[in-house]
């Protein structure tokens, strides 16, 4: 028996949009009816009066299409470029079989690659597949305008087709690049398009990103990155915003099959100096001494789980503030061990004619093996037009060593760097495979990554998690 007897079959639904929501209307203006039926759909509602009907999140479209009600659509959600898009480059086997899974899920789904394996290149591809006006949301400036270039040189777009929202630019077009942040803050540009895809997508399920997903009705959505997994576990609700994983290679897997550089992993061991031991001990003693006096359940008792229950403890706790600063310590003891840079000295002498790039994890060693070796710095504090300079300057070989924080982590391309230096890093997969990705790029030769870690502390812990199910024969 029909729970709402009143919204009959028959009953036609208009569907029109509202600002960025949807506004729907029955035939019958049986609005309790109708949200009944949203309601069972999971599809939340408000009335809206002034327009006699029920309005819906914008990113309940799909949902509302799949739902079998006698929808009639009051706009284009079907809008087509006015060119026709013909990518420029033959897909590599893996592009290709990316870009089928994602249309055989019905144009909805995430899809993970190593950097390096030319994601940028399946959302070209989507976009052609499908033909229609895309927004593209990526986390930085740089990928904003690595996607412009890519749109105008491979699929190809006339340049007044692609617009840019962010970086200064305020000019959206029929495919438009935007930033996570824009997105957010020129909402009403949601409602114009029909693909949606979202770069570097495992930042989509933070609080304010996630909205970006409810405000576009895009019946079409594709999700990139080298892996979605977060420390936080809201890489599950992916799913919800975008669609599951859809197809998924490993560095492994492209490196065996020659799309991605060959590779190897070295590691390096420290021993910490004395002094800077003395001090880790006494950091490590203060955090233990704490936890001994709290009921830790078993899945926090290392890594991420100690330092978030400190986080949240200590605006309430002074000895958990006291315990949470020398935690902080004991991590900064290990990243910065003075050995580390000796190592690093070998390291470059080894390969003096190759450029290197070397991630750390304090700004204070950055700047530490800056000065010691005279070499260029970036970090999220270094001017957008000497970042720039320097990236462009180690791409053409003009410089080739370059010291980084975690700021050149994503969203980079670096072709010629094949050797990098992993001197600190937190314990997620996502950052180490980001990384790695730096010196994957197709290349003669064989890349390389050392890994130094030192002795005693928590940084062989976190190496071991984020080398947890990843291999080189993966």
């Amino acid at each position: 028996m029909d729970p709402n007897p009143a919204l009959t079959p028959a009953t036609t639904v208009q569907l029109a949009l509202a600002g960025n929501d949807l506004a729907l209307r029955p035939a019958d203006r049986d609005l309790p009816a109708l949200a009944a039926r949203l309601a069972d759909l999971g599809v939340p509602t408000v009335v809206d009066r002034h327009r006699g009907a029920l309005r819906a999140a914008a990113g309940c479209y799909a949902r509302l299409r799949a739902s079998g009600l006698p929808l009639e659509v009051a706009f284009d959600d079907h809008p087509a470029l006015s060119f026709g898009p013909s990518p420029v480059l033959l897909p590599r086997d893996y592009q290709r079989a990316a870009v089928d899974a994602w249309l055989a899920a019905g144009g909805s789904g995430v899809v993970e690659l190593p950097t390096g394996a030319g994601k940028t290149y399946v959302g070209v591809l989507a976009i052609a597949a499908l033909d229609l006006r895309t927004l593209v949301v990526v986390p930085t400036i740089d990928l904003l305008e690595q996607w412009r270039r890519a749109l105008c040189e491979l699929l190809p777009a006339p340049p007044e087709a692609v617009g840019v929202l962010g970086g200064g630019e305020h000019r959206p077009a029929e495919i438009t690049v935007t930033t996570y942040q824009s997105a957010l803050i020129y909402p009403r540009e949601l409602a114009r398009y029909g693909l949606l895809i979202c770069d570097e997508v495992h930042h989509l399920p933070a609080d304010s990103f996630r909205r970006i997903t409810q405000g576009a009705w895009a019946r079409h959505r594709l999700g990139l990155t080298a892996t979605a997994e977060r420390s936080d576990g809201r890489h599950v609700d992916l799913e919800e915003l975008l669609g599951p994983v859809v197809y998924r290679r490993s560095p492994g897997e492209l490196t065996r099959s020659g799309s991605l550089a060959r590779y190897r992993e070295e590691r390096r061991y420290v021993s910490l100096s004395t002094e800077e031991a003395e001090r880790h001990a006494r950091a490590v003693r203060t955090v233990r001494e704490y936890l001994r006096t709290v009921r830790l359940p078993a899945s926090r008792r290392a890594g991420r789980g100690v330092y978030e229950l400190l986080v949240q403890r200590s605006a309430g706790d002074p000895r958990a503030r006291e315990a949470l600063l020398a935690y902080q310590e004991a991590r900064t003891i290990a990243w910065n061990a003075a050995a580390k840079v000796e190592v690093v000295e070998r390291i470059l002498q080894r390969h003096r004619a190759e450029p290197v790039l070397i991630f750390c994890e304090s700004n204070e060693m950055v700047a530490r093996l800056a000065r010691t070796f005279l070499i260029p710095a970036v970090t999220h504090e270094t001017p957008h037009e000497e970042r720039r300079w320097v990236l462009s300057a180690l791409r053409s070989g003009a410089i080739s060593k370059v010291v980084t924080g975690r700021v050149l982590n994503e969203g980079v391309d670096l072709p010629a760097v094949a050797v990098a230096v992993l001197l600190s890093g937190n314990s997620t997969r996502l950052e180490y495979v980001q990384r790695l990705g730096r010196i994957l790029r197709p290349k003669e030769g064989e890349a390389v990554l050392y890994e130094v870690l030192t002795r005693n502390t928590g940084e062989l812990g976190q190496s071991a998690r984020r080398h947890a199910g990843l291999s080189t024969e993966d």
